[in-house]
């Protein structure tokens, strides 16, 4: 299988089963350099911009984008673009900070927790798409517990004016996104939870989890004791951490998600993107490719010689746009260093689920590599 897609206007390419995702030839599309160039304060500078959300909105797209602060405290930037891949335009000062006490929030949420719970940085944001509006999903860093992170959510209409909630569990974790639509007359949710101590550097995180509210601002989120997707068994891309990465999309053949998954290797912990299917009526159903659709290579993180490189052989998504005609922009982090775009299409994506998958609830294999033996 194959698809032709428009990259950018004028540009056509070919993904198939054997290169299901295309980088696009201009990555990366931002960079700590570019953003400094707006955020001129030495105090404000950057080292990275990664981990990006992203949104269609008044016929742009938009990323909230993670930065490094020179001084380690992570921040959340905006930039808007015309066609998504080029001709950034920056806001002049981030979109999200850590919490003050003059930030705006929703009812039930007590300011003082909360600035408390992200005094430590902001991170990976996911824009979803819920109702008529923006649920953002995002990682609070503790300043004061070591390794204590709680996913927090904040409401918008266009990323303008913001509203925070709080956090959404009162439970380590670093990966929550929201399904576009009720199902079932209830909002649902992918988690990953830390399932450690919190004190243990990076957890086992081998399991995500299926959650349903009544009510996404304020819960309270009921999370399915028996994942829908883990891990944990290799050999596998995945075998030592998996995670929810961009919000999952409406398509034909079901919700996809592009996931991220971790397996340890003698010389560090390669990130790749992979990606899965679950059903459209009930999501605890899911199919997985046991191929991951993009591992981390040089071309991710072009930087100066002299440039700092946060995190090597990191592929990381938050954010996932579906075209009209099924093509999907994927924006993805470099090295934990560099904002990058990727294409694909949903057929594609989907086919390789549904002809290379693995059981996602032990890992193992759902087809022969070699059918009739090697040799």
């Amino acid at each position: 299988m194959h698809r032709t897609i428009e990259l950018t206007p004028g540009v056509r390419g070919t993904v198939s089963l054997r290169e299901p995702v295309l980088r696009y030839a201009g990555n990366p599309v931002l960079t700590a350099a570019q953003v400094n160039e707006v955020w001129r304060d030495p105090g404000q500078q950057v080292v990275t911009v990664h981990n990006a959300g992203a949104a269609q909105i008044g016929g742009e797209i938009v990323v909230l984008f993670r930065s490094h602060l020179r001084c380690g405290v992570s921040v959340l930037g905006l930039a808007r673009s015309t066609d998504g891949a080029a001709g950034w335009r920056i806001q002049p000062r981030p979109a999200l900070l850590p919490a003050t006490a003059h930030d705006l929030y929703g009812p039930n949420v007590d300011p003082a927790r909360l600035v408390e719970l992200e005094a430590g940085g902001v991170e990976d944001p996911r824009i979803n798409a819920v109702d008529d509006g923006f649920a953002v999903t995002y990682s609070a860093y503790s300043a004061r517990v070591r390794n204590q992170v709680r996913v927090a959510l904040a409401t918008t209409q266009d990323l303008r004016t913001i509203t925070r909630h709080g956090p959404m569990l009162a439970a380590d974790m670093r990966n929550v996104v929201l399904f576009p639509e009720r199902i079932d007359g209830r909002y649902v949710g992918l988690f990953r939870p830390n399932d450690v101590a919190a004190d243990q550097v990076g957890g086992v995180f081998t399991a995500i989890r299926l959650g349903v509210a009544e009510d996404y601002r304020t819960g309270p989120w009921e999370i399915d004791v028996e994942p829908v997707m883990s891990t944990g068994q290799g050999p596998s891309a995945f075998s030592d951490k998996i995670g929810p990465g961009a919000p999952p999309i409406r398509t034909p053949h079901g919700w996809l998600h592009v996931f991220h998954g971790v397996r340890a290797t003698m010389d560090g912990n390669p990130y790749v993107l992979g990606v899965a299917l679950h059903d459209l009526a009930n999501p605890r159903s899911v199919r997985m490719s046991s191929i991951p659709v993009l591992f981390p290579s040089r071309a991710d993180c072009r930087v100066a010689e002299s440039s700092y490189v946060h995190v090597p052989n990191v592929v990381f998504c938050c954010g996932l746009i579906r075209r009209g005609d099924g093509s999907l922009l994927l924006y993805y982090g470099g090295d934990d260093t560099v904002l990058n775009l990727a294409f694909s299409h949903e057929d594609v994506l989907a086919e390789l689920c549904l002809r290379y998958g693995q059981d996602p609830r032990t890992g193992g294999l759902l087809y022969e590599p070699w059918p009739h033996g090697g040799g």
